[in-house]
């Protein structure tokens, strides 16, 4: 098995479908291309109709789409253990990873992943907002669920996966936290994949302008 992915420094999509693999320990071919080059494009090409990363790839079968991998990943090889295993807290997982993969345009737009950066930023009105939902979101999971462990549903599961690029782009850009938030931001940026995804996109050298955002601090 293939994942396909991006510049570990500013792909946030690659970034969930490589977590999502490495968190749940299933072996698989790491091939990284440069965003934007010819080779990125000519190898998508190969793989995928859209041209986009991630893609897996499994034998002759290729998942584009970081959500539909997660959920292949989860049907094929977690025998359903990447979602919470209580039904309600199935729901609300996948309710909030469903805001997660369609909105939050302004963090997204305001606040491109940079792991390596440390930058500031001011942000809009409606960034601001999804900035305090998500504060709210993750406290009150954490709050209803902090005897079964340190992540969003307890133990690590494909809902932590998808904010993973959040966290990395609040680390960038400075984003302060209600004290519940940011107990679960430390407990992700702790992750050790999270570290490993780190530590690859500080050695990185290329650098996409687009997402060199903000003043650096």
């Amino acid at each position: 098995m293939k994942l396909i992915i991006g510049n570990k420094n500013y792909s946030s999509w690659s970034l969930r479908g490589w977590l999502a693999l490495k968190a749940f320990n299933i072996p698989f071919e790491e091939i990284k291309l440069s965003l934007f080059s010819d080779e990125f494009h000519s190898e998508l090409a190969k793989h995928s109709p859209v041209g986009k990363v991630p893609v897996l790839v499994d034998n002759d079968l290729s998942v584009w789409d970081s959500l539909a991998i997660c959920e292949y990943i989860n049907e094929t090889y977690l025998d359903g253990k990447g979602w919470p295993e209580d039904k309600k807290n199935r729901a609300v997982a996948r309710s909030v990873v469903a805001d997660m993969h369609s909105g939050l345009f302004g963090i997204r737009n305001e606040m491109p992943m940079n792991c390596r950066a440390k930058r500031r930023v001011e942000l809009s009105d409606n960034a601001k907002k999804e900035v305090a939902n998500l504060d709210n979101i993750w406290s009150d999971l954490r709050a209803k669920n902090a005897q079964n462990g340190d992540y969003l549903f307890g133990t690590f599961s494909l809902a932590d996966v998808f904010f993973a690029p959040v966290i990395f782009r609040f680390s960038t850009y400075g984003i302060k936290l209600s004290d519940a938030a940011s107990a679960y931001y430390t407990t992700m940026l702790a992750h050790p994949d999270m570290q490993v995804w780190l530590k690859d996109s500080v050695a990185e050298v290329e650098i996409v302008s687009q997402a060199e955002t903000g003043e650096a601090v």
